[in-house]
């Protein structure tokens, strides 16, 4: 019998999955407890519009981030910091001042922890890479100066 999961089940399969089980487990085990119901047609056509509607919000989603990303593509933020003696800053400059700075300036939004950047205790340039979508990224630089 085929079945459409409505929860994950260890050992079957994900929610949302179409998968065939034996006629009893389907009958005594997954429809009495909610976890499956029956793939007939009316539920197959909600399945696929499901699976249609999560490929256009993904592939929005993709348009979005990477045309973030050619917006961001080699640029360079300028940041200020307070220095002691031979360039030193007092501090670091952060991944959330980074993720500040990027709203502020190109007004994409990025979460702090999407950014990776090395550990900036000196004044200079730095490459930051910014993580915008599963597999889409942009490559910038930092510049910190006085």
């Amino acid at each position: 019998m085929n079945v459409i999961l409505k929860q994950d089940v260890k050992g079957l399969g994900k929610k949302g999955e179409l998968v065939k089980t034996s006629d009893g487990y389907a009958r005594n085990f997954l429809f009495p407890r909610g976890l499956a119901m029956e793939a007939n047609k009316q539920a197959m056509s909600e399945l696929k519009n499901r699976q249609e509607a999560e490929s256009y919000r993904i592939a929005t989603e993709t348009a979005k981030a990477k045309e973030a990303a050619a917006q961001l593509e080699g640029k360079t933020l300028k940041m200020t910091a307070n220095a002691g003696q031979n360039g030193r800053l007092f501090g670091s400059v952060t991944a959330k001042e980074i993720a500040e700075l990027l709203v502020k300036e190109f007004g994409v939004s990025v979460d702090k922890r999407k950014v990776s950047v090395e550990d900036i205790k000196n004044f200079g340039t730095y490459p930051v890479e910014v993580k915008l979508y599963n597999g889409v990224t942009a490559k910038l630089y930092v510049m910190v100066g006085e």
